[in-house]
């Protein structure tokens, strides 16, 4: 069984800064560094770095062609990464020097540029039973949730960031349905955990469905204490959840085995600073 992840690459430049720019104020940043980034590139690392055998595919800019490179090095399969003529996606990530919380601004880039020609291609390389993961970081998710659906892949989505287009989503045709708290009130109404977990199962009944909840742990039917660690940058912990969770759920483990090996691996992730090279790898957690 294989995991295509059809998703965002982006380049991320990355500030630490005392706390959050607020409006109107300019604010010195004590440092600044560049990472490969894109919470689709993010997950496919977060996979490969589990053990699991993942395809992405997706769309970068000329000036961002290296992150083909730089996903083949951790074991990602590449050759469905196209380069385009117009710039590739990137963020400016605020990253607060105390409590290690981020603020992101995204260009979409290439990401948005996604011809459905080549989500039919990229699709017929796959056999039904595979794993389709997919973010809302590019323009085609919803077609590529009908798409893959309709040749019998087990559709993943982790609908962030979180838009109002994402109500009008087939969310139906998921199998797995991964959100957190803010995501899990603007599709289901509801602010607690348990009523959101609820609410989303009586809409779509046929879906599993997982609930992460910050340093407070994470929901699937079951709860899951968040991994005890330092924060230092939060930025991709979400994406590693979600990327050791499937990995760990394609080797046949169960969800309490899956949600706990994705918790500490998340926790760890938020130990180091950026957000594809904060991932670690599964020899660390052994």
């Amino acid at each position: 069984m294989r995991v295509l992840n059809f998703g965002s690459l982006n380049v991320d430049h990355v500030y630490r800064v005392p706390h959050i720019v607020r409006p109107g104020e300019t604010l010195g940043s004590g440092s600044y560094a560049r990472f490969p980034g894109g919470k689709g590139a993010n997950q496919s690392v977060a996979l490969a770095r589990a053990g699991a055998p993942v395809w992405h595919a997706g769309m970068v800019g000329p000036e961002s062609a290296w992150l083909r490179e730089r996903l083949a090095a951790d074991g990602v399969h590449t050759e469905f990464i196209r380069v385009d003529d117009e710039p590739g996606g990137h963020a400016i990530i605020q990253v607060e020097e105390a409590s290690g919380q981020n603020s992101i601004v995204l260009f979409g880039g290439a990401n948005q540029r996604i011809a459905s020609e080549h989500v039919v291609r990229v699709l017929s390389a796959f056999q039904p039973g595979d794993m389709l993961l997919l973010q809302n970081e590019i323009n085609v998710t919803a077609e590529l949730i009908r798409r893959g659906h309709a040749v019998g892949l087990r559709v993943c989505l982790n609908p962030a960031p979180m838009a109002p287009g994402v109500l009008d989503f087939p969310l139906e045709l998921l199998d797995l349905l991964v959100v957190n708290e803010h995501e899990g009130e603007a599709l289901s109404g509801e602010k607690e955990p348990e009523r959101i977990l609820d609410a989303l199962a009586a809409k779509y009944p046929q879906t599993r469905l997982c609930l992460t909840l910050g340093g407070d742990g994470v929901m699937f039917r079951a709860f899951q204490p968040a991994s005890a660690h330092k924060p230092v940058d939060t930025t991709a912990a979400g994406d590693t959840f979600i990327g050791y969770f499937l990995a760990a759920d394609l080797a046949g483990k169960t969800a309490a085995e899956a949600l706990a090996y994705a918790s500490e691996a998340a926790g760890l992730s938020v130990t180091r600073p950026g957000a594809m090279d904060s991932i670690p790898w599964a020899r660390e957690l052994a």
